[in-house]
């Protein structure tokens, strides 16, 4: 198979068994795919024929599954994707089974056509996904408190190591293996609602481009240092920041007020959920897709009001990261801290757990 490919992919063959096996397969199928040659005088000593090469030009084989094509003046890993997979948005997966992080002019590329691996189950380990959690932004750290030079470190660190920041929708698509992310991913949250959100980390978040979710409590709303309405629209209308509840009083949902019975009990988490979906919808024309429990609490009175709600995700802030398993009403978060440095921000940042193979 080899003697007939480009010298520049040989490399890659060797470095990356699961492009080689693709290569092969593809290979194989053009093989296949080509005409016989036509008939020939019988000879009493036939000369034997030269070896066929690999037809060249923008497609070089394709089946169902892969396509090995050849990339062209102008073409990078964006406009590929679009042109093969739909979406610019899907140039990580071309990347990534072929071990580059760019194309060059006449590269030998291989496009997986097919979703492979959605949940991220290798051989040696699992993919998880990390949820940060902050509270606040402002000129003094503290415990909940993130300042803007930390902040912008941070996002910095995410931008300049080849991470992905997808929103929560994403993550939910993964958990349900309809959707495979990068290696690299995670996902960034914001609670309570301070105007901090609005003054110090949006404008970081839209320099990078990255997503994120705010979770409010919608009691909070109209206080002298909550985000306004027009500042959430305002966010939103970035298509960066969506704006999810994070109950109506910021009361714990699993302790029972003083006498409480089960009947009031249930009807005051039910206010608790419906209140601020309710007011998020009407306010900013936002459906709700994820909660987050004040204090990251949770029992099955709160997840049975959340599915009667339609909210399909609620998030904690046990820290850690998210398998494919991980259970949507129980989602890991990881609170980002204002006395921490960059290295314990890095720590938070695993997106695998290897598994020792016996």
């Amino acid at each position: 198979m080899t003697r007939n490919l480009p010298s520049r992919i040989l490399p890659r063959l060797l470095r990356n068994p699961r492009l080689a096996m693709c290569m092969a397969v593809a290979m194989l199928v053009a093989g296949c795919a080509t005409p016989p040659p036509a008939p020939v005088a019988v000879v009493a000593e036939p000369a034997p024929e030269p070896p066929r090469p690999v037809a060249r030009g923008p497609v070089i084989a394709r089946d169902e599954d892969f396509a090995i094509v050849t990339a062209a003046d102008g073409d990078d890993l964006a406009n590929l994707a679009q042109r093969y997979l739909g979406s610019s948005a899907r140039a990580w997966q071309i990347a990534e089974i072929n071990g580059i992080d760019r194309v060059r002019r006449g590269e030998t590329v291989v496009i997986p056509l097919r979703v492979h691996n959605a949940v991220g189950v290798h051989a040696n380990g699992f993919q998880t996904i990390p949820i940060l959690c902050y509270h606040r932004f402002g000129p003094k750290a503290s415990k909940l408190t993130v300042t803007k030079a930390s902040f912008e470190s941070q996002m910095d660190y995410l931008a300049a190591n080849g991470y992905h920041v997808v929103p929560l929708e994403t993550v939910r698509a993964f958990l349900d293996a309809k959707e495979p992310l990068p290696r690299k991913t995670v996902a960034i949250t914001i609670d309570d609602g301070y105007r901090s959100t609005y003054e110090v980390a949006f404008p970081v978040l839209r320099k990078h481009g990255f997503p994120a979710t705010v979770f409010l409590y919608s009691d909070f709303v109209g206080a002298s240092d909550a985000l306004t309405w027009a500042q959430m629209k305002e966010m939103m209308g970035s298509g960066l920041i969506e704006i999810q509840p994070h109950s109506k009083t910021h009361s714990n949902l699993t302790q029972r007020q003083p006498g409480e019975t089960d009947a009031a009990y249930r009807e005051r988490i039910r206010r608790e959920v419906d209140v601020p979906v309710n007011v998020i919808k009407d306010r900013l024309d936002a459906r709700s897709n994820t909660y987050a429990y004040p204090y990251g609490d949770v029992n099955d009175v709160v997840v049975n009001e959340l599915t009667r709600a339609g909210v399909p995700m609620g998030v904690t802030v046990t820290p850690g990261g998210n398998g494919f398993f991980a259970y949507p009403y129980m989602l890991r978060r990881s609170m980002i801290f204002g006395d921490q440095d960059l290295d314990a921000f890095k720590a938070k940042l695993a997106t695998f757990t290897r598994i020792a193979i016996r």
